[in-house]
């Protein structure tokens, strides 16, 4: 353990320091396909008694149509987050077609093809519009393929209480702004370095259904059956080449060494045009995309972790962060977990909090170029081998064991697990903790190795054994019963967004087309 994570630990572990570190605050975004009785992605819109997708505040639609995305709010305990994702999801099966259910895995069902991904529709105001042509641009950018693909985002953020705190910790020199978003980056550039653990830890997507590489013969997997495809000690394909991927996007260079590097990294990218992007034409002459630039917009760019701001109206999110600095941080490197009814449990947010702040408090130094390319390799590494036996990754350009370096952030994590279950009056923290240290001696226990122990136990697909964990959640969630008032609490939410996106589009008083120029050139 380092020095500067045992002087943190000493201090925040005074009473004033666990009454911030209580405090912490985290949400999450959820997303799962729906699909036909058959397993192929559902040609229905977005259910109408679940509202507008423009304006829900916590059930909408992410690249495609039948792709859902389920949000929570602001919560302090994953207990009460678990408990809304459940409520969300049984209330979602009251408003679908009886046959329609919820794809439980991140790699997605039986794609047929680009015409049988229909994209997201949000309405006729100028800002709907403006949402599905960036994801039409998507489409023609990286295959709506891709874009199937489904994950949950981790949104993290400590309390005032607890930055004051570190902010007088080390001197208070600079602004408290300053240093929270300076505090920020420093969690980004250490939790980059190690969430390849959490690729080991939780990622569950080791083999997938052959029809999501149907047009890339130079995917390097291996045949499980005549169905699937799959790496034997993969643990999250989602996360590799066969994933979030763009030529565009690897030369770009963003740096998390400090608020100004990213956002003007970021910046550039949203500026700057790349001419393979400018052929892309629809058959009606219509856009096809927002503009030609590397990045139509700042969403489009693919990290495992981002930091975030809220922006106001009319703000673009690099504004905003330039701005204002940091709010809170985004863990964008989650599979669902087949095996849980939402998708993730309790345990998994409490070690992702212990996580988080072990990033956070441990000496992060800036990287450099040598060390982001160590970073990707390591990613790529334990995404197609993590499981493999005596694997080596690379720290500082030495080579250690995975269970090696595994083992000492956990032994850090460990103390943190301990501060925040005395800042909760719980044992919890350090149970989920030593849950993964068993994950780490013994990898059969990880999601990853599960999935494919079951579809061997079973002697079936990739395809079936997701369809069969599909078919088992929606008996599970239908089977549910919602009290009348809770559900008439999710029904005046529907209602509300259905008046908001009423209200927007009759405030539009502009063409798209003004309106997307405007866009582009703010």
């Amino acid at each position: 353990m380092s020095e500067q994570l045992q002087t943190y630990i000493t201090k925040l572990g005074q009473p004033f320091g666990l009454a911030a570190l209580s405090a912490l605050s985290h949400g999450v975004e959820k997303e799962s396909l729906r699909i036909d009785p058959q397993g192929h992605l559902a040609q229905t819109p977005h259910p109408a008694g679940l509202g507008s997708a423009l304006t829900h505040a916590c059930i909408t639609t992410d690249f495609s149509e039948a792709l859902m995305e389920f949000i929570t709010p602001v919560h302090r305990n994953p207990q009460d987050t678990v408990a809304f994702l459940q409520d969300l999801h049984t209330f979602t099966y009251t408003q679908l077609p009886r046959e329609e259910l919820l794809w439980t895995s991140s790699m997605p069902c039986v794609i047929a093809g680009n015409d049988q991904i229909p994209l997201a529709q949000y309405g006729s105001s100028n800002s709907a519009k403006l949402k599905t042509l960036y994801r039409q641009g998507l489409g023609f950018r990286y295959g709506r393929t891709m874009q199937t693909i489904a994950g949950i985002h981790y949104n993290f953020s400590l309390p005032d209480s607890c930055w004051k705190l570190l902010h007088e910790l080390n001197g208070g020199n600079d602004s408290f702004e300053d240093f929270r978003t300076a505090q920020y980056f420093a969690l980004i550039r250490n939790f980059r370095r190690h969430c390849w653990l959490l690729l080991y830890l939780f990622g569950a997507s080791p083999a997938l259904c052959r029809s999501f590489v149907r047009q890339n013969p130079n995917h390097g997997l291996e045949s499980f059956d005549d169905a699937s495809l799959y790496l034997p000690y993969a643990t999250s394909l989602r996360m590799g080449d066969l994933g979030y991927t763009s030529k565009a996007q690897s030369g770009l260079s963003v740096s998390y060494n400090s608020l100004a590097e990213y956002t003007d990294g970021l910046g550039k990218a949203v500026k700057t045009s790349y001419e393979p992007y400018s052929t892309f034409v629809t058959a009606d002459g219509s856009p096809s995309q927002v503009n030609s630039n590397i990045l139509q917009m700042e969403a489009e760019f693919y990290s495992t972790i981002r930091p975030k701001r809220i922006p106001g109206p009319d703000e673009r999110p690099v504004e905003a962060l330039r701005k204002h600095g940091v709010e809170y941080i985004e863990v964008r490197c989650l599979d669902l977990n087949p095996f849980l009814p939402v998708g993730i449990d309790e345990e998994q947010m409490l070690f992702l909090n212990c996580f988080l702040v072990y990033c956070l408090l441990q000496p992060s130094p800036p990287s450099s170029p040598a060390e982001f390319g160590e970073i990707d390799a390591n990613l790529k590494t334990v995404v197609r081998r993590g499981r493999e036996p005596g694997l080596r990754l690379q720290r500082n350009g030495e080579p250690v064991t995975l269970q090696d370096w595994a083992s000492s952030i956990l032994d850090g994590v460990g103390k943190i697990a301990e501060l925040l279950d005395r800042a909760n009056s719980t044992r919890s923290h350090r149970a989920a903790t030593a849950a993964q240290s068993a994950r780490i001696a013994d990898s059969s226990l990880t999601p990853s190795a599960r999935v494919l122990e079951r579809m061997r136990e079973l002697k079936t697909s990739y395809f079936r054994f997701a369809m069969n964990q599909s078919l088992a959640n929606s008996d599970y969630f239908r089977g549910l019963r919602m009290s009348d008032e809770k559900k008439d609490e999710f029904l005046r939410m529907s209602q509300t967004s259905n008046k908001e996106r009423g209200a927007i589009e009759a405030a539009d008083t502009i063409d798209f087309a003004s309106y997307l120029q405007r866009y582009n050139n703010r």
